[in-house]
């Protein structure tokens, strides 16, 4: 899997900026949670969703062991190192000390992202100390597959 342009999927964020926060939606200028955002980016940029998304209650990252956010990324996405990753890529964040990651955001700089954060909706702020020390795992979009070719009669 080679990555998806990292200008594409800044450019594809930004155009999310202002869409209301609405849990488990993903729908651009209308409503998205963090995960409808990056899903949203996902088929704009790659195409289809490949991994369906269950439904999911908004304290599910609250108690359990699984990594569910980083085990489904890592079927889809290519895995970097959370300190390799640069503008385009895809973050996942410990909201708390040893909880499982239960929130995404979108590099746009070396110290910005853009996610979409309960009543403040997609916003692109300052990666600041506080929300770098929280990444634990950082993966890319891949390229679209070509599409394929139309065979000569």
């Amino acid at each position: 899997m080679r990555p998806a342009d990292p200008k594409r999927i800044v450019a594809a964020a930004r155009a999310w900026l202002g869409t209301p926060y609405h849990d488990q939606a993903s729908v651009k200028g209308v409503g998205c949670d963090c995960l409808g955002l990056a899903r949203g980016i996902w088929r704009e940029v790659v195409g289809c969703e490949t991994v369906p998304v269950p439904p999911y209650s908004r304290d599910w990252g609250e108690a359990g062991d699984r990594e569910v956010l980083a085990e489904n990324a890592s079927r889809a996405m290519i895995r970097i190192d959370p300190a390799e990753a640069g503008p385009g890529a895809v973050v996942l964040f410990r909201m708390r000390d040893a909880a499982i990651v239960k929130h995404v955001g979108i590099l746009t700089g070396p110290d910005s992202f853009i996610h979409s954060y309960e009543r403040l909706g997609v916003i692109e702020q300052p990666l600041t100390t506080a929300w770098r020390r929280r990444i634990a795992f950082a993966f890319l979009f891949p390229r679209p597959a070509p599409a394929p070719r139309k065979k000569k009669s």
